[in-house]
């Protein structure tokens, strides 16, 4: 059970696998309340023991009409908090409580229009009375009688009780889904119900969660020594940051240098953690050994084991070198914890470290100091501008562990890579002087396993294509390319052909990201 300690007045979002639960936690916490997602069929003690001051249940993908799919458990109407049912989350609650939910002969998918038949504490400053709001429905089956107590406020096309609520017991329900952002003001509904509902005060914030987990890591970690692996990402950087200002030079990080990085991000690692913050680090050039490694391997799978197997025996024999330690920090993150207990079948025996390589060897025998593993990704970094981290790290696009490894289809090796890092390079040198960079989520390039003919003067070349990629996102869980002007295309790809031997031909990828993933690679 998660140590709620210094989290104020927790809500507890049951999960039924919609593959946008995620997004209900942000809108929540966004609101300056704390919550934890956990699966529907958590154990009803563990649940007490939280002592959630509210229930959400989300979304699924199965049908309340079978009798074998997941129930809300009976702890959540016997507690006497208020409830919010979304979606698969309405029609459960529905159907234990008495009433029916039947398939219905007209789905709905997609952006739909509801119309406000009634008033209620939900709606209270969103929604009027009679207005018609857009709306994201994602359904096949449809309230049709409702159990004692409720009233219907809200009707669409083919949902009669798009939107309902028992007043007396603080229950409502909503057959759409408020959480994503085509329901352009769903977000305020989920911040009325914890705020206005609920009552809860929203005064979760990060210099609270600072000061709370600074005392939480000295309490663990004691007298023992920590080492840390370090990536220069977002996520282990904060960890480590943290870390520091909580333990000192009982932290030791070592960053196992794989050759796979952006241009001068090995550098810049030196830069911030020995020169700004005095962090003790031990910084291994293995790019040999790894380009050695990945010689000949081509699947992008076999890569990542290649990567990961050869960082961790690096990163123990570093270890080793300083006489041992008895706590591993590992920048996980509260997705990573989520996917690790899904009732759908995350992977719940991975540990995450900075390759996500499946698993930290038994061998090891070092406990696991997590320190960010109550935080999303848009947490992690104004936690690291409250510890004072420089903006270049904090606001940097996600980037995988694996390196520039995955974004070279096929085999690997350094003349590639050295000709994609200057390539990538010019690419976001010139998202920064246009002022783009954190418009765009993500931006990279990709060396394609393509080679074409062009005419570069007077001669004939067979040389290498470079795609790439930008793209927007709210919330990571989907994207949509970034629409560049031709003008500034024209400029990039005219840079990177003159500038960087090995590519004559420049393309740029506009698929978007279906929901579902968290990172981008």
């Amino acid at each position: 059970m998660a140590d709620i300690a210094g989290h104020g007045e927790p809500v507890l979002i049951l999960d039924f696998g919609s593959q946008v639960t995620q997004l209900i936690a942000r809108r929540v916490r966004d609101a300056g309340v704390y919550c934890e997602i956990w699966p529907f069929n958590a154990d009803p003690a563990r649940i007490r023991a939280f002592g959630p001051r509210a229930f959400i249940l989300s979304g699924g993908p199965a049908s309340v009409t079978e009798e074998t799919t997941p129930r809300a458990p009976d702890i959540v109407f016997q507690s006497g908090v208020p409830v919010l049912g979304i979606c698969y989350g309405q029609q459960t609650m529905c159907a234990q409580l008495g009433g029916e939910v039947q398939t219905s002969d007209h789905r709905e998918y997609g952006r739909a229009s509801v119309q406000i038949t009634d008033d209620c504490a939900l709606f209270d400053g969103v929604w009027e009375t009679g207005s018609h709001e857009q709306v994201w429905m994602s359904h096949g089956d449809n309230v049709t009688r409702l159990p004692p107590g409720f009233r219907a406020v809200g009707t669409s096309g083919s949902a009669p009780y798009a939107a309902i609520a028992d007043d007396k017991r603080h229950y409502y329900g909503v057959q759409f889904h408020p959480e994503v952002v085509h329901t352009p003001r769903g977000a305020q509904l989920l911040r009325n119900f914890v705020r206005h509902v609920v009552g809860l005060r929203g005064d979760w914030t990060m210099a609270a969660f600072r000061e709370t987990e600074i005392a939480r890591i000295r309490a663990q970690v004691g007298g023992g020594r920590v080492i840390c692996g370090l990536s220069g990402g977002v996520d282990s950087s904060v960890a480590a940051v943290l870390l520091h200002e909580a333990i000192g030079d009982q932290l030791t990080c070592i960053f196992v240098d794989h050759g796979l990085l952006r241009a001068g991000e090995a550098a810049e690692v030196d830069r911030t953690f020995r020169d700004r913050f005095n962090i003790r680090l031990v910084h291994r050039d293995a790019s040999d050994l790894f380009f050695a490694s990945l010689d000949g391997v081509a699947h992008p799978e076999e890569k990542r084991r290649t990567i990961g197997r050869v960082f961790i025996e690096l990163f123990e024999e570093e270890a080793a070198k300083l006489g041992g330690a008895d706590f591993l920090a590992q920048g996980t993150l509260y997705p990573d914890v989520i996917e690790s207990v899904s009732f759908s079948g995350g992977p719940s025996v991975t540990i995450k470290s900075h390759h996500n390589v499946g698993g930290l060897p038994a061998r090891m025998r070092l406990q696991l100091v997590e320190p960010l593993r109550e935080l999303f990704k848009d947490e992690v970094r104004a936690l690291g501008r409250t510890l004072g981290l420089p903006e270049a790290t904090v606001g940097r696009h996600p980037f995988p562990g694996p390196g520039l490894a995955i974004r070279i289809p096929g085999a690997v090796d350094r003349e590639r890579v050295q000709v994609l890092q200057k390539a990538d390079a010019i690419f976001l040198e010139e998202i920064r002087a246009a002022g783009l960079y954190d418009a765009i989520w993500q931006a990279f390039a990709v060396l394609l396993p393509v080679r074409t003919v062009g005419v570069m003067g007077d001669a004939r070349t067979y040389e290498q294509v470079c795609a790439l990629r930008a793209v927007t996102s709210t919330d990571g869980m989907t994207a949509d390319v970034y629409p560049f002007e031709m003008a500034f295309l024209t400029r990039v790809a005219g840079r990177i052909v003159n500038e960087v031997r090995g590519v004559n031909r420049v393309t740029y990828d506009i698929t978007s990201k279906p929901p579902g993933t968290i990172e981008w690679e």
